[in-house]
């Protein structure tokens, strides 16, 4: 166990975007514009870009899908941008084909997601994620933990069994407690950049040595996360609080249903027509997208 109050590295930058598939009017995969919305995250603020993760829809992709964003978002964004592909599964196999594809697609890192339904004990836990990081050694990649989701979750314990692998470099914590960072720094140290998975608790747990966000906001409010980030960071709490109270009705509201249906809505209200999520989500019901509407115009007015 380390008790290092060393500061954690951020391997992919501060902000990332975990974004959202744009699907056209037959409901396919629109890549073109799926290109023009990375590119303006990226002038919004966002450093690394999350494809095919949880926002993205991806249980609901076909593989080739996947593959095919993976390569028109790290086209359209260049290589100064971190792309990320989400190539989890609750088969270890085809976590592993994804993740090796992601890699010769020449994507920064991959988001590995817990296994979902199946609820393996952590022994299976630690054998899943050690045959992915041995299946690709050179790409980095960032474990995910959203309990909520899959069923179980992956303790901290495990996760520092996994740091012998040189690939296992960051961690998305998304169990929606501040005590998770502080237990995986107690049992990872410092070389574990920890990265909130969720935007409400970004703040407090980068008080608690998280070093940035997998942000569904960032969409919609990118330059306001980025700006709290560096406030925090360079000692303007006050700042960076103000921030955080400002925007906290979007984050709630970007969550009062199930991910992305609302973002996708928000996407909709500012100009960016994603078209719906897939079956078997549904579009964002009218009384809930009309509040959606006053708390958007509220806050452009901050």
């Amino acid at each position: 166990m380390s008790s290092s109050a060393e500061l954690s590295p951020a391997p992919f930058g501060r902000l990332l975007t975990a974004m959202v598939t744009p699907f056209d009017d037959e409901g396919n995969v629109d890549f073109a514009l799926a290109g023009r919305l990375a590119r303006h995250l990226v002038a919004e603020g966002s450093e690394g870009i999350v494809v095919c993760g949880t926002t993205g829809e991806s249980p609901t992709l076909s593989w080739r899908e996947q593959h095919q964003l993976i390569e028109t978002v790290r086209q359209s964004v260049g290589s100064s941008v971190k792309v990320l592909a989400g190539t989890g599964s609750n088969s270890t196999s085809e976590a592993v084909a994804a993740t090796c594809e992601a890699a010769a697609a020449g994507v920064d890192g991959a988001l590995v997601v817990v296994p979902y339904y199946n609820k393996p004990p952590q022994e299976g836990l630690e054998a899943h994620f050690s045959t992915i990081a041995k299946a690709a050694p050179e790409l980095p990649l960032m474990l995910y933990n959203i309990p909520g989701r899959t069923g179980c979750s992956l303790s901290p314990q495990t996760a520092s069994r996994l740091m012998k692998y040189s690939n296992v470099t960051s961690f998305k914590a998304a169990s929606g407690t501040t005590d998770e960072v502080t237990q995986l720094r107690a049992h990872c140290g410092s070389r574990l950049a920890i990265y909130s998975g969720d935007d409400a608790l970004l703040l407090p747990m980068l008080s608690v040595g998280a070093v940035g966000v997998v942000s569904v906001a960032s969409h919609i409010v990118g330059r306001r996360i980025k700006a709290m980030i560096e406030a925090f960071l360079s000692g303007q709490v006050s700042v960076a609080l103000s921030h955080h109270e400002q925007m906290q009705p979007l984050f709630q509201a970007l969550f009062a249903t199930t991910n992305p249906i609302p973002v996708k809505a928000a996407l909709e209200l500012t100009g960016w027509h994603v078209g719906p999520p897939r079956s078997p989500l549904l579009p964002l019901n009218n009384e809930m997208k009309n509040q959606l509407s006053s708390i958007l115009v509220a806050l452009h007015q901050t």
